[in-house]
């Protein structure tokens, strides 16, 4: 038995003060709509022209143990190969229907290897990137450069680059994948394509050949002068992101400049070929609050996926409060005020799609005070596209 397919448009009558009195002539109109699948914007303008932001995807917070401990599970019921290819497990907000999307822009997933294990070579459109919390013994292999995988470290995939993961050590590994798959999704714009099935066995060095050629503080290779839409390196290693996020401190203890706000360091990882995100679509930054630290609320367009990396503390999220230990991680859709506290400490890695915003010229950040009772009216600034274009007019 088959079954009519639904109408893809359907004008409802509403008797809401801000709407036209039903009638049969405005029945007989919409139903002419109808047809031709057209939808006045009278009937829509509350929702698609708010007087602020009002995303679908909503604040949540998922614990690292449970996702650890699905993954490991998968990791014994799972194999790793074409079809699937990875062993990831995506983020689904509880707003966005159960698409696999952490924000209506921005994808993470848990991705787990086992002992000795390889994730074939394959390419994307979708610009990607790991972030490790715990463990070591994975290297990535992108566009045949071996980059090892550790504790603490940041590392790239731009788009269109082939990569493979390999798992030379005896125990598994598990790490955050992000990517712009639902932008590129929204676009209809990706595009996939095989790799080797088996990732290259090469030389496991210290460092891979992009670090060697780009991870110099302030040096550029003369062989490249010209701008790359992505970063060419392909590790941010730990050590160097928890040297600058102490010297902040250190520095705000001296009395001089370079924290964000009191008792809070944070650092952006950046494309040494423009000085900007590392790639188009991501912002990545690492926070580190003191003991005992309050930050500013803060709301911003767009949105972001914060992971605890090390310290405990309490994420307050357009209203909800979460205890949050090492792994988790949080949803701060946009436009939701968003602030922390801090234990003993708390390091926190951050990504975004404030670039698309930017340069859309669409971003905007609103502050409010740090601590308890009410704060004084927030100051609001634009992002710096915006203010480009608000200087060119």
């Amino acid at each position: 038995m088959t079954t009519s397919p639904v109408w893809p448009v359907k004008v409802e009558l509403s008797g809401r003060f801000d709407q036209p009195e039903p009638t049969a002539a405005l029945r007989e109109l919409y139903a002419g709509l109808d047809q031709e699948l057209l939808v006045p914007l009278w009937t829509q303008i509350a929702d698609l022209m708010p007087a602020s932001p009002r995303p679908a995807a909503v604040p949540h917070r998922w614990r690292w143990e449970q996702l650890a401990r699905l993954a490991a599970r998968a990791g014994e019921l799972v194999p790793v190969g074409r079809g699937g290819e990875r062993r990831a497990i995506a983020l689904a907000n509880p707003g966005l229907g159960g698409a696999p999307f952490a924000t209506p822009t921005l994808w993470a997933a848990i991705q787990y290897l086992n002992p000795r294990e390889d994730a074939p070579v394959h390419r994307h459109t979708q610009h990607a990137f790991r972030f490790v919390v715990e463990g070591e013994g994975v290297w990535t292999v992108v566009d045949g450069d071996p980059v090892a995988m550790r504790r603490g470290d940041f590392l790239l995939t731009p788009g269109w680059r082939f990569h493979g993961h390999r798992n030379h050590a005896d125990t598994p590994m598990a790490w955050l994948d992000g990517l712009d798959i639902p932008l590129v999704h929204a676009l209809g714009s990706a595009f996939f394509e095989y790799g080797p099935d088996q990732v290259p066995a090469a030389a496991t060095p210290a460092r891979s050949a992009s670090e060697r050629l780009w991870a110099h503080p302030g040096l550029r290779p003369v062989l490249y002068p010209n701008p790359a839409p992505s970063s060419p390196i392909a590790a941010y290693r730990w050590e160097h992101t928890d040297a600058a996020l102490r010297d902040q401190l250190a520095l705000e203890a001296d009395g001089a400049a370079g924290v964000v706000e009191p008792g809070h360091a944070a650092v952006r990882f950046t494309n040494p070929t423009t000085g900007l995100d590392v790639m188009p679509t991501i912002r990545a930054e690492m926070h580190r609050l003191a003991a005992q630290v309050r930050t500013t609320e803060r709301r911003e367009t767009g949105s972001s996926v914060w992971q605890v990396f090390d310290g405990g503390g309490i994420a307050h999220v357009a209203g909800h409060a979460w205890q949050v230990a090492p792994g988790d991680l949080i949803a701060v859709p946009s436009w939701s005020g968003y602030r922390f506290e801090s234990e003993h400490g708390l390091d926190l890695f951050r990504f975004s799609d404030a670039p698309v915003l930017e340069r859309l010229h669409a971003w905007r950040e609103q502050h409010g005070t740090a601590g308890a009772g009410p704060a004084p009216a927030p100051r609001q600034r634009v992002g710096r596209a915006a203010r480009a274009a608000d200087e060119e007019r």
